[in-house]
């Protein structure tokens, strides 16, 4: 078996890598822009059609939310015609495909959990993009959607390591309380999507860590386990201006991971526990 994972330097597609590796004895393909531009349909087909994978999980994605509004023809580019260019190469090796989706699908305006039927309504223009992305995954039969949401991870950058570096030279922050979403560990997401490739259990996932948390719990909960004392002072979305609207709500029902037999990932606060444990090095050069 031959598996391609694009955006392989990044907080997600880095850790896919690494468990497909150590879980099955496949080849993998770890990709990133240095080694193809998912933009250039050419280069796609010329590239796929020489490996022939039988999985392609698509990580890559334009995911500066607020540059997005300005760097409107960068995003489309990446998250729309990349992703259609990947979606047209997965059907010439008739390879399943993983596409790797975002809360930021939905308005966020909804009073309890999104579910997978609900119908998406993006505010932002990375949402839209990354909806385009959703459509036109669905255009391949053999299709898994994945929506994730507040995720962090070993590489790149998150809100954990901007926590504590601030924590570095402030005695006080001021911290979003008025949205809330499930704090998400790309080691575990990592873990589920390596098994779900190894079954045809196509269709559309919300995948985040258990339990719901505002910004405000989350950064308390960070604090907390890393011993640092300093004041935190929860403040609304208006009184916190970003070019891009973030959803106020982003909790995802899992009820589709349960009927399908997948079983559901541990807490955020445990993934968030773990997380600052085995990666205490990197977290404190952040």
């Amino acid at each position: 078996m031959k598996i391609v994972v694009t955006g392989a330097k990044g907080q997600l597609g880095s850790d896919i890598v690494k468990e497909i590796k150590q879980a099955y004895n496949v080849e993998v393909f770890g990709i990133d822009i240095d080694d193809l531009d998912i933009t250039k349909k050419i280069e796609v087909d010329n590239y796929m059609k020489k490996i022939n994978p039988d999985v392609i999980i698509h990580c890559a994605a334009y995911t500066a939310v607020d540059r997005a509004e300005d760097e409107k023809e960068k995003c489309y580019n990446v998250n729309v015609i990349g992703t259609k260019n990947i979606v047209n190469a997965a059907k010439k090796s008739h390879s399943k495909l993983v596409y790797i989706s975002t809360d930021y699908v939905f308005s966020g305006e909804k009073l309890g959990e999104y579910n997978t039927l609900d119908k998406p309504n993006p505010n932002t223009y990375y949402g839209k993009t990354k909806y385009l992305g959703e459509i036109e995954s669905l255009k391949h039969k053999k299709n898994f959607i994945i929506r994730i949401s507040w995720v962090f991870g070993k590489n790149g950058n998150n809100f954990i390591k901007t926590m504590l570096n601030l924590s570095k030279t402030k005695k006080k922050l001021k911290i979003v309380e008025d949205q809330i979403g499930s704090p998400t560990y790309t080691y575990d997401l990592s873990k589920i999507i390596s098994k779900m490739i190894m079954t045809e259990k196509y269709g559309i996932y919300h995948i985040t860590n258990e339990g719901v948390c505002s910004w405000l719990e989350f950064a308390k909960e960070i604090f907390k386990l890393s011993k640092i004392k300093i004041q935190l002072e929860g403040i609304s979305s208006d009184q916190y201006f970003t070019k891009a609207k973030r959803p106020k709500n982003s909790v995802m029902s899992k009820e589709k991971l349960r009927e399908y037999g997948f079983s559901p990932l541990p807490t955020w606060q445990n993934a968030l526990k773990r997380f600052l444990l085995e990666n205490e090095e990197i977290v404190w050069k952040c």
